[in-house]
């Protein structure tokens, strides 16, 4: 069994906190940083459930879980310097997760993500390429290179017109006024719990205004910076999981995704987003076998 560790860490913007899980009866080969979806807009660093922490753990793969400012009251560069920042600080400051041996090596690291906090961890990837990628100067790179990414139904924006049109699958949901950007919180924040804070995805998702709430500069910046259409490739390889009939993320955005990066995929079928959160049925058990699998030709 895992045990659990939460400590603060410094934030840029905002106070925030990482979550240690590591099964001290396995020997650690290498530790994977984690980054909650939500659409920039809402979830929690603690929504790992609990049969891949215990499967990641026990394979000698310990989970650090990172909270990162949300969305409207950060921008997308706000949070993928935050993110970056903590990568960082893991890099450099080993000793303060406890994921090693005081004086020993540091392990290699994993980025994974799931949802949005797979494209943060995309992106997080191809500032090690700054030549290749017209990042912005001032955003932070990476200091060392990830042995992998992990993409759980992430998304690089590769796709045209279905992050800013209107959802067909939301707009079958009871609309969601405007109003309801009213309740959240002006003050840079890491907490998005669903009941106050999914709504506001869903409003954005029906509006087709959701890239709005997160990037205010011209379009033309949006897709050189915060795309992955110009990186033509990562430091690293990559695994994708996605479902055929995501109702959230188009299949056609993962096909590119994993063509572009020749990725390691995992297929599932049905039409549900997060279908690993079933964790009770065959594709989420054959997805984490995969999972370990993959991680294994790393390291």
């Amino acid at each position: 069994m895992y045990t659990i560790n939460t400590i603060s860490i410094k934030g840029r913007f905002c106070e925030k906190s990482a979550t240690i899980y590591k099964n001290p009866d396995a020997a650690s080969r290498a530790c994977i940083l984690y980054f909650h979806g939500g659409g920039l807009l809402y979830g929690s660093r603690c929504d790992l459930p609990e049969a891949h922490l215990k499967q990641f753990t026990s394979a000698g793969f310990p989970v650090i879980a990172f909270d990162y400012p949300l969305a409207p009251a950060c921008d997308v560069k706000d949070i993928l310097q935050d993110v970056i920042d903590s990568v960082n600080t893991c890099l450099t400051e080993p000793d303060l997760f406890q994921i090693t041996v005081p004086g020993s090596d540091p392990l290699p690291y994993v980025l994974f993500g799931r949802s949005s906090g797979a494209y943060l961890m995309l992106l997080a990837a191809a500032s090690i390429g700054k030549h290749d990628f017209p990042m912005p100067d001032d955003l932070p790179a990476l200091k060392k290179a990830p042995a992998g990414v992990l993409s759980y139904y992430g998304y690089g924006f590769l796709e045209d017109l279905w992050y800013e049109n209107p959802s067909y699958y939301y707009q079958t949901l009871p609309a969601v006024s405007e109003a309801i950007l009213d309740s959240l919180p002006s003050e840079p924040h890491t907490e998005g719990p669903l009941d106050t804070h999914y709504s506001a995805y869903v409003y954005a998702r029906q509006s087709g205004k959701w890239k709005s709430l997160f990037f205010h500069d011209r379009e033309k910046y949006f897709l050189l910076y915060y795309s992955l259409r110009l990186c033509s490739e990562l430091p690293c390889p990559v695994f994708c999981a996605h479902s055929t009939g995501d109702t959230d993320v188009p299949f056609a955005e993962f096909q590119k995704l994993t063509e572009k990066y020749h990725a390691t995929r995992f297929i599932a079928s049905g039409s549900q987003h997060d279908f690993d959160q079933d964790t009770d049925s065959a594709q989420t058990k054959e997805l984490l076998k995969e999972t370990i699998t993959f991680l294994h030709t790393l390291i």
